[in-house]
């Protein structure tokens, strides 16, 4: 049986002008299933943020925005469902039982949010939880985690390992508002640390993506201790 790899896979990737990102990843991801079983998370990005910031400002709460966010990413998801065509499992699960179910067929699974109150990373780590993921990928824009912005500090130094304890200090003041940024969150933390569940933050790029999966340390690991 193939290992199971689970990926959440930036949204930013899917608000880009060029399709031929999306058939490159597909592909991609094509090539991979040979070795492994992917399943994808795709995340919202700036077009759930564009959708989320005109219904917050005309009132809606934001369990509300939360189910908006979800509908996009299950969209963005459908994208790359699409343009797998005959290799992925035909629709985005809705919920764990359906992931499980999808998973079980074989195919390539693609999939959106779940639940409101829930980003997709921490949609991710459940995810990788129920299957029994080999390991977690979170395909980001940027290559890792550093100890301050690199978009901000071209001095920031990036971290090759970062334990839980250290990593949670670093995200403990992050705002947990629907379409909010984050390089990981609480809630994924925590499934990550209960399940022992191998865990890299990465560059969404199909080439490091390739490496990690074939065991190369990419990005940064997230380590128990």
């Amino acid at each position: 049986m193939r290992k199971r790899i689970v990926i959440k896979l930036s949204g930013s990737l899917f608000g880009l002008d060029d399709p031929k990102t999306i058939k490159q990843f597909a592909e991609f991801f094509a090539k991979m299933s040979k070795i492994c079983q992917p399943i994808i998370i795709a995340g919202g990005g700036k077009i759930a943020r564009h959708y989320i910031t005109h219904a917050r400002s005309s009132g809606a709460d934001e369990s509300t925005l939360d189910e908006l966010g979800i509908e996009v990413s299950r969209l963005n998801a459908k994208l790359l469902i699409y343009a797998l065509q005959s290799m992925a499992y035909p629709h985005p699960p809705v919920n764990l039982k359906e992931v499980a179910n999808a998973a079980d067929s074989g195919l390539i699974v693609v999939t959106g949010g779940l639940h409101p109150g829930q980003s997709t990373n921490a949609t991710a780590a459940l995810i990788a939880e129920k299957v029994r993921a080999g390991m977690f990928l979170n395909a980001t824009d940027v290559d890792g985690v550093y100890d301050s912005d690199p978009n901000k500090n071209k001095n920031a130094k990036k971290f090759k390992k970062i334990t839980l304890k250290n990593l949670r200090s670093m995200l403990v003041h992050q705002e947990s508002i629907a379409g909010g940024y984050d390089l990981m969150d609480i809630v994924a933390l925590k499934v990550i640390e209960r399940s022992k569940i191998k865990t890299r933050i990465l560059k969404a790029n199909t080439k490091i993506l390739e490496k990690a999966i074939k065991g190369s340390p990419e990005g940064t690991e997230i380590t128990l201790v």
